[in-house]
């Protein structure tokens, strides 16, 4: 049935088949207690380091106003999944931590990460490549952020404690450096 309803490879297939594949995962989300918006900000929360967490990095990451991405995170904090914290230095600024209840809802592989995870490796690979280049280019275009892994990013500078960052001047954790990161500049070998 799939195959009678594209063409081969032409642009508008390729739009469709992204946007089937996206439909079919929110589909998918919506059978859950979250939206498929609550379901992408928690997913986000879980894998930033620890400076990429305030409402305005869950916004952008989403491609979406911080009043949307706001109301979200209320919802998530109401449904006790993910947990306010104030900076000491500015009771402003605010962090979200996912809870323990947040991560055990993560567990669960969806039907989409047990399909990619059947695929033959080279297939998966050049998936992999395939669609970065395409959000990369995409973000590109936007002017929007990568929100790369931390040890990907051109300030990012590896040591035996786990990194540095070079443009935040902190140290890194291992934990840190195999986080999404809002500051994220890919490094030369990683650019689009």
């Amino acid at each position: 049935y799939i195959e009678s309803m594209f063409a081969p490879t032409d642009t508008q297939t390729i739009r469709d088949l992204i946007d089937r594949l996206t439909r079919l995962a929110a589909a998918e989300e919506w059978n859950g207690p979250l939206n498929p918006s609550q379901f992408a900000a928690l997913n986000y929360l879980a894998r930033a380091n620890r400076f990429s967490r305030a409402p305005s990095h869950v916004a952008d990451f989403l491609a979406t106003t911080r009043g949307t991405a706001s109301q979200t995170l209320k919802a998530l904090s109401r449904k006790e999944l993910i947990a306010e914290t104030r900076s000491d230095e500015d009771k402003r600024s605010i962090r979200y931590d996912v809870t323990r209840a947040g991560r055990d809802l993560l567990q669960d592989p969806s039907s989409l990460e047990n399909v990619i995870d059947a695929l033959p490796p080279n297939v998966a690979a050049s998936l992999a490549s395939s669609l970065k280049a395409l959000v990369l280019t995409m973000l590109h275009q936007r002017g929007g952020r990568s929100f790369g892994l931390c040890s990907t990013c051109r300030h990012h500078e590896a040591r035996e404690t786990g990194g540095y960052c070079k443009l935040l001047n902190v140290p890194l954790s291992p934990v840190d450096a195999a986080q999404l990161c809002h500051e994220h500049t890919p490094a030369e070998s990683h650019q689009p």
